[in-house]
């Protein structure tokens, strides 16, 4: 059964689950642009491996085909990128903010501990 996603960033971040994926973006941010057959050289897999990966990036809105005649150039788009970004940042803030708060309670019952009498664990007869 196919997954279906509803919305761009569920594309993004699926695409983004790949290691192969992943390095196929990397070579196009060092490179530039790159021909299907420049991006295949350096994997051990396939060309239709490779041509299904890229499609997932495509429908991801991460990459650019331009075809010139038969060759197929990717090209990198960076704008699902940013969008995932700002999806990561606000959650890191939301995050960041909660463990704070926590620290901060936690901080708040370990100076209360501290201040309360020392209760023995021993039981009335054991207490000389």
């Amino acid at each position: 059964m196919a997954i279906q996603y509803r919305n761009p960033l569920d594309h993004t971040f699926h695409a983004l689950g790949d290691e192969t994926r992943r390095q196929i973006l990397s070579m196009l941010a060092t490179s530039g642009p790159c021909s299907a057959t420049e991006i295949t050289a350096p994997f051990n897999a396939a060309q239709p491996t490779i041509s299904k990966h890229l499609k997932v990036l495509e429908k991801a809105g991460l990459v650019r085909r331009e075809v010139q005649g038969r060759v197929h150039h990717f090209h990198l788009e960076m704008s699902p990128m940013k969008e995932a970004e700002g999806w990561i940042a606000r959650h890191e803030a939301f995050w960041q903010g909660t463990l704070q708060r926590l620290e901060g309670y936690l901080g708040d019952v370990e100076d209360q501990s501290d201040r309360r009498p020392r209760v023995s664990s021993k039981t009335p007869e054991e207490n000389p």
